[in-house]
């Protein structure tokens, strides 16, 4: 709206999303730059709808983004029951390729980051899930052992993957309800299913 784009934002979302996470691919294979996934899921995700924009225009919403992003408080449900309770038992970590620049006002906005004792973003150790190194470094600075530890995230390919490949335990949090069965990891559609497995 501020910048007076006339598209229905439905649209451009359902086919963002997608370029969005294929860019994120691209980002952890090492293949695309920062800069160049915050470029190009919009440029692309606008060529798809036909809708001419400025490569100025498409820089000045990718900034935009980043810096509104932070700002949204939004969790999934059951997020502080579930964080209470495993706060109580485990020493609780981050490990993330999402933005330096990002992560910690996202998780002060959503009121997350007492729960939280270390936050390891790919950016500070220089390489991105699911490479075995964030997992190393990330153990390092915990002071923790693979085999006590345990991954839980949302990506296949970055979290839980890596994780296993490393000789991690992990559990996937399958939020779209698309069910990927495995032996070598849990599988939950919801935060409180974590209560069956710790």
């Amino acid at each position: 709206k501020d910048y007076n784009i006339d598209l229905d934002i439905h649209v451009f979302l359902k086919i963002y999303k997608p370029l969005n996470l294929k860019f994120w691919r691209l980002y952890r294979e090492e293949k695309i730059s920062k800069e160049n996934l915050r470029y190009q899921r919009l440029k692309d995700a606008f060529d798809a709808v036909n809708y001419t924009v400025s490569d100025a225009l498409i820089h000045t919403l990718a900034d935009k983004y980043i810096a509104f992003l932070p700002l949204f408080d939004n969790v999934f449900e059951g997020t502080f029951e579930i964080l209470e309770y495993l706060k109580t038992k485990y020493q609780l970590h981050i490990i993330t390729n999402g933005f330096e620049e990002v992560q910690s006002l996202k998780m002060k906005s959503a009121n997350l980051s007492s729960y939280f004792n270390k936050i390891v973003t790919s950016e500070s150790v220089g390489v991105k899930k699911p490479n075995p190194r964030v997992f190393e470094h990330a153990l390092k600075i915990a002071g923790a052992n693979k085999e006590n530890s345990i991954m839980i995230g949302d990506s296949i390919e970055a979290d839980i993957l890596g994780a296993v490949n490393f000789g991690m335990p992990a559990i996937y949090c399958d939020f779209d309800n698309k069910p990927l069965e495995s032996e070598a990891y849990k599988s939950i559609t919801s935060l409180l299913q974590l209560k069956q497995y710790l």
